[in-house]
């Protein structure tokens, strides 16, 4: 069945669609925006840039997000399963047992990522689809024949397929069992779980992420407890269960040491074979201090040891970065001698999920205000600091997120200076907006896009080595506690209809993409 929305931008000449895109914009009260935010230096390439032919134009998704067939073809139940079913948890009291029905639709959906021009397609697997209870049960085949189909259509459309083992999900079952990743033998399970998908896949999926936001995860779901399992000391959150200053170091340690014996796995059993790199996506934000002082530029670095660093260095460099060691000492659990082998195998890329920025403040030498963050389990600094009563960057009316595009520019750089060599990819970089219409003139969304990846090419230009970007994201979709309120969609959903309709975002990058695709092939 064809799907009109499919083949919605491909009916437009690509001069036709410069077209639409200034007409929609200048039509509006946004004139004035769009000379000065989008700017036709962008179209008409005065900068003269030119982005490597193997780099990597895509758009991002993950499974409890996109896909919904809820316990089709086998699948079991996962932690976002169980955690969307409590009452109070997520804001508009949905789930994702449908989500934009990817499951079904993804066909028509790489469609409308062909008619964009993108040349590689971010997923995650669901854990729970293909081993639905763990290491404890079999293959489900039917999740495995899903994903083949799946792989087999991104690469028919000419797009690389970047595959993220987890992304928040994983099967209930290790929950009920052991209490996850508060337990060491979920090393095992992960273990497990990657030699299935490596065996099964590999020989296709080029490019492999361990796990997605590991940094995410540990603090909402054991710090903060609003993301599964929902645990944390009062002084933190609404839970019954938990301690947010021990249980996030224990979960982030058993994640990095999982994250290491999957790597390790692949080197030495299908790495030769199957030609493919792996690593780790990491969420990111940019601090800046909050004052000039001494305390607040040494406060910066702590809040990026404590959110960031927290996971790279031990994989990078085999410790845990100084500022954690400084402030934690011994309540730092210890890496094993087969863990210290491991670390020798490091990472082929980092990914790098970045939205936002916020400003840091000291609490280690000054006082902070009680409930505003700054404890020693966050490295005593509050990291959500107000600057004559503003926030960092410009608001967009989602409660973690303001747009600071130096971020992006500075974020990149950091990691070059810190990881030197480790190619680095852009996983993650999009617009939300609190918004149930269908708001198809998202020139906001534009001015986002454009100028994010303006912050992208001045840090390739002072030598950042970034190799891909891709936008969240296509579809409207699930967005975890805020469910479907909130909406970082190129193309519109009707989560009635599961119709998908083009945003003016979906054709101006479509145009970008064309646009220096085209200056590099010339070149």
């Amino acid at each position: 069945m064809e799907n009109k929305s499919s083949t919605y931008l491909s009916q437009f000449p690509l001069g036709l669609l410069c077209f639409i895109i200034i007409t929609l914009v200048t039509s509006s009260s946004s004139s004035i925006w769009y000379d000065e935010h989008i700017s036709l230096k962008e179209i008409n390439a005065e900068e003269n840039f030119v982005f490597p032919k193997n780099f990597l134009f895509g758009t991002a998704s993950s499974a409890y997000q996109y896909e919904g067939a809820y316990l089709t073809d086998g699948k079991n139940l996962s932690n976002w399963d169980v955690f969307t079913s409590i009452p109070g948890k997520i804001a508009d009291g949905s789930q994702g047992k449908v989500a934009v029905d990817h499951y079904h639709r993804y066909p028509e959906d790489l469609d409308l990522m062909e008619d964009l021009g993108v040349n590689s397609y971010r997923l995650s697997l669901s854990w729970a689809r293909i081993l639905p209870k763990g290491r404890f049960g079999d293959v489900n085949m039917g999740g495995i024949d899903h994903y083949n189909r799946m792989i087999n259509a991104i690469l028919k459309r000419g797009m690389e397929p970047f595959v993220t083992l987890t992304h928040y999900d994983i099967p209930q079952e290790l929950v009920v069992r052991y209490g996850s990743w508060l337990d060491p033998q979920i090393r095992e399970d992960f273990e497990h779980y990657a030699e299935i998908c490596f065996r099964y896949f590999g020989d296709r999926v080029k490019f492999w992420a361990t796990f997605n936001e590991p940094n995410v995860q540990v603090v909402l779901g054991y710090r903060t407890g609003t993301y599964p399992p929902s645990r944390c000391s009062k002084t933190f959150g609404n839970c019954t269960h938990g301690d947010s200053d021990v249980e996030p170091v224990v979960a982030a340690h058993n994640i990095i040491r999982s994250h290491l014996a999957a790597v390790s796995l692949y080197r030495t059993k299908f790495k030769e074979q199957q030609r493919g790199k792996i690593g780790i996506v990491m969420n990111t934000i940019w601090f800046e201090p909050v004052s000039d002082s001494l305390a607040d530029k040494l406060a910066t670095e702590r809040a990026q040891a404590f959110f960031v660093t927290w996971f790279l260095d031990p994989v990078v460099f085999g410790r845990y970065p100084r500022e954690m060691q400084e402030i934690l000492g011994e309540d730092l659990p210890q890496f094993t001698k087969d863990d210290l082998k491991s670390f020798s195998n490091k990472l082929d890329f980092i990914g790098i999920n970045q939205y936002t920025s916020r400003y840091a403040k000291d609490c280690l030498h000054s006082a902070c205000e009680p409930g505003k963050g700054g404890s020693r389990a966050e490295g005593y600094v509050n990291a959500n600091a107000l600057k004559d009563g503003l926030h960092l960057g410009e608001p967009t009316g989602v409660n973690w997120f303001a747009t600071y595009p130096q971020g992006m520019e500075e974020m990149l750089m950091y990691a070059t200076e810190r990881y030197k060599d480790i190619p680095l990819y852009v996983t993650e970089n999009g617009f939300g907006e609190n918004n149930t219409g269908a708001l198809l003139n998202d020139y906001r969304r534009v001015k986002f896009m454009s100028n994010y990846l303006d912050a992208v090419k001045r840090a390739m230009r002072k030598g950042a080595d970034v190799r891909g970007y891709f936008a969240w994201s296509l579809l409207d979709n699930f967005e975890w506690i805020s469910g479907y309120t909130v909406r970082f969609g190129m193309y519109h959903v009707d989560f009635i209809t599961q119709e998908r309709t083009p945003r003016l975002s979906a054709f101006w990058y479509k145009n970008f993409i064309f646009h220096h695709r085209a200056q590099s092939k010339y070149d």
